[in-house]
């Protein structure tokens, strides 16, 4: 549980000297929060600086429900389910088409969306549970995290509902096929507050 104020700065004029991840490093289990970055949520509030341009600033934004922000010269832009640092870079972006190498800081203010930061799952005669959510998390990450499908899961009849500004996703997947056939082609990547519903087999 987060219990602190958090500030993450992004500095467009030094991203050419960050270096590049280990390709041969091991992605931390879904089960380790150590490191799960911050997904910001509807109903957040943020604020977003540009360096030597205190006009750009703004303070307290709300996020509104569809998932988007207003600020000077950007007057819509996605921000639920991106990180401070994703939201940063769009912003980087899009003002750069107005100013001269903008240096830009995303501070999230306030906290409401944070559960937007995990998946959950929900039927196959179980308990509910909920994940946290990782970068690059797949179907079968999350599966192996849940030590594997309910007794009574009907794998085959599972579907994901992803919630997107522009309303709720289906997205149909077999778990039995990932999981007994090895059907890789089930093994979908995850977003944040993804939904994973299993259907419970009548046998």
């Amino acid at each position: 549980m987060w219990r602190g104020p958090m500030v993450i700065a992004l500095s467009v004029l030094s991203l050419s000297a960050c270096t590049a991840p280990d390709s041969g490093s091991v992605r931390p289990p879904a089960t380790s929060t150590a490191a799960l970055p911050y997904r910001i949520g509807p109903a957040d509030t943020l604020s977003v600086f540009v360096y030597g341009a205190p006009d750009l600033s703004v303070h307290g934004i709300p996020v509104r429900p569809d998932g988007r922000i207003a600020i000077p010269l950007v007057p819509s832009i996605v921000a639920a389910g991106k990180t401070p640092q994703e939201l940063g870079v769009e912003i980087t972006h899009k003002l750069s088409k107005f100013v001269r190498d903008p240096n830009v800081t995303v501070i999230v203010d306030s906290f409401h969306g944070m559960m937007g930061s995990e998946i959950r799952v929900i039927g196959g005669g179980s308990k509910p549970i909920a994940v946290p959510y990782v970068d690059h998390i797949t179907m079968l990450d999350l599966v192996t995290d849940m030590g594997g499908l309910p007794k009574f899961a009907a794998g085959n009849d599972a579907y994901v509902i992803r919630r997107t500004p522009q309303g709720d996703r289906k997205i149909p997947v077999r778990l039995g096929a990932l999981i007994n056939q090895g059907d890789m082609s089930q093994d979908i990547p995850l977003m944040p507050g993804d939904i994973l519903v299993i259907p419970q087999t009548m046998f």
